[in-house]
């Protein structure tokens, strides 16, 4: 039994990851020691919190069997909205009300669409980002949106002075949806559409009212993620967001989501980003070309979707 155990662990894909953030941080830091300060550690995890909360609702999608990828269009969107009231005044529970609003409409438009039209969900995300763009760029005339300092309260703040509030937001998002997909009636459902919708339905759940949930709450995700990058960066344009759809994906499936859907947990998401976000600190670290970050990531998630291939095929075999 302790070796079944064992050698599940030793095969695990989130364990490679694991033994990776670790070798990667061990040469990094003989090579700069500076890569173990706590200032630059911080650093790291400052930088991947909007993304893992974006790959965090990824998760949920991707299990489920359905795909996003107009995310970094609904984030740009929103944050513009956002940018607009705060220079016209608004009170700030209503520019973050509407904000969170605009970014689960946008989600919900998606899922929609694909469930009317018997569409992937690849395919009207995909033209929904060209109208969410498009939407964005008429209201601010392809101009950034500057709000001066106004919203920094969350992208500025340092709980006990050292840990940033916008980790601690990224850490919250993580253990909800952990127990969402664990714990839940309705984390079973994720899993029991993404395996087999078909299959799901016979059982007797309500699989295109699922799926709106799933994008209902991949949009307000999202939405957090623009509220949380409008404050740290003080500014919103129509390009706000975009590629870090594509970066959530990827942080997925390195995690151990395979593309198929059906399995897959937070856990090994949460590595993905964090691997990812240490990759990009390592080589400004190592003074390397900024260019090889995304050579780096490729690579990592052309080889995350082989070991899960082979994977699946080891587990065909077994049986």
């Amino acid at each position: 039994m302790a070796n079944t155990m064992t050698n599940k662990i030793l095969r695990a894909q989130w364990f490679m990851l694991l033994i990776v953030i670790i070798a990667i941080s061990v040469v990094t830091g003989l090579i700069n020691p500076r890569f173990f300060r706590l200032a630059n550690i911080i650093n790291i995890f400052e930088q991947i919190a909007t993304l893992g909360v974006v790959a965090s609702g990824a998760t949920i999608l991707i299990i489920s069997g359905n795909f996003d990828i107009s995310v970094g269009a609904i984030i740009g969107l929103t944050a513009s909205v956002m940018a607009i009231m705060i220079k016209a005044s608004v009170p700030i529970w209503i520019v973050v009300l509407c904000g969170i609003s605009i970014a689960i409409i946008c989600d919900l438009f998606v899922g929609v669409t694909s469930i009317v039209f018997k569409a992937p969900s690849f395919i009207t995300s995909l033209a929904s980002s060209s109208i969410f763009s498009g939407i964005a760029l008429a209201i601010t005339s392809a101009t950034l949106q500057t709000i001066f300092g106004k919203f920094s309260f969350i992208g500025s703040t340092r709980v006990f002075g050292v840990v940033p509030l916008m980790f601690i937001i990224g850490i919250a998002v993580y253990l909800v949806v952990h127990f969402i997909l664990k714990f839940t009636r309705f984390g079973r459902r994720v899993y029991a559409v993404g395996s087999n919708s078909q299959a799901a339905y016979l059982s007797g759940i309500n699989v295109n009212a699922s799926k709106l949930l799933f994008f209902i709450i991949n949009g307000l995700l999202s939405g957090i993620a623009a509220i949380m990058l409008l404050s740290r960066i003080g500014a919103a344009g129509a390009s706000t967001g975009a590629g870090i759809e594509l970066q959530a994906i990827g942080a997925v499936v390195i995690g151990g989501t395979p593309i198929s859907g059906g399995k897959g947990g937070i856990f090994g998401t949460f590595l993905g980003v964090f691997l990812m976000g240490l990759i990009s600190n390592s080589l400004n670290m190592l003074q390397a070309t900024p260019y090889l970050q995304n050579l780096a990531t490729g690579a990592l998630i052309i080889l995350a979707v082989g070991v899960s291939a082979l994977s699946r095929r080891n587990s065909k075999t077994s049986l």
